[in-house]
């Protein structure tokens, strides 16, 4: 059990990382760019930004529900904050339409999101595959299909001890727990 998709979040993260990239990036870039960010969450503070789903695809690992938003939009009937911001790709590459601030990030992901950019932001899509996202641990080739990459599976990829994995384990369930018992999910 994990606290539910935090659309709004991923929308000012990726919109941050547009900024930083001057409005226009391949959305395979900023998929990437989402997934380092979250995982570097993750292993630092013990929970991620977006809270999505991550799975590994051939091109790596990457934000499940993130990844469709991009590629299907939002679900039928329903409004979607991602698309009010960032545009559908064209030529493979999505933009920002409207910035929507960055009120639910923290000052502290705002860093890790600049952080993530500097290190990765000036590496070409294909570089970043071949040379960082091919090499993380956890990921594993799906062939033409995909896999799911747990929490679990980033913390044993980073060395992190069974208790650490546990402790981090029980505080997200905790999230989820409060966030069904206020009505947030």
């Amino acid at each position: 059990m994990k606290p539910a998709f935090k659309e709004e979040k991923t929308t000012q993260a990726a919109a941050l990382l547009l900024k930083l990239r001057k409005d226009k990036m391949s959305y395979m870039k900023l998929i990437k760019l989402l997934y380092l960010a979250d995982r570097e969450a993750l292993l630092e503070w013990g929970r991620p930004i977006t809270f999505d789903s991550y799975v590994s695809m051939k091109a790596g690992p990457v934000l499940s529900r993130t990844l469709n938003l991009i590629n299907e939009g939002a679900e039928p009937g329903k409004d979607s904050f991602w698309n009010k911001h960032i545009s559908p790709p064209q030529n493979y590459d999505v933009e920002l339409k409207d910035d929507p601030g960055i009120d639910e990030l923290s000052e502290a992901e705002i860093a890790l999101l600049e952080r993530i950019f500097a290190q990765y932001g000036k590496m070409g899509r294909w570089d970043l595959i071949n040379n960082v996202m091919h090499k993380l641990p956890e990921w594993r080739n799906p062939g033409g299909s995909s896999l799911p990459i747990e929490y679990l599976d980033i913390f044993h990829a980073a060395r992190k001890t069974d208790i650490e994995a546990d402790l981090v384990k029980e505080d997200i369930e905790a999230l989820a727990l409060l966030e069904m018992a206020l009505g947030q999910s």
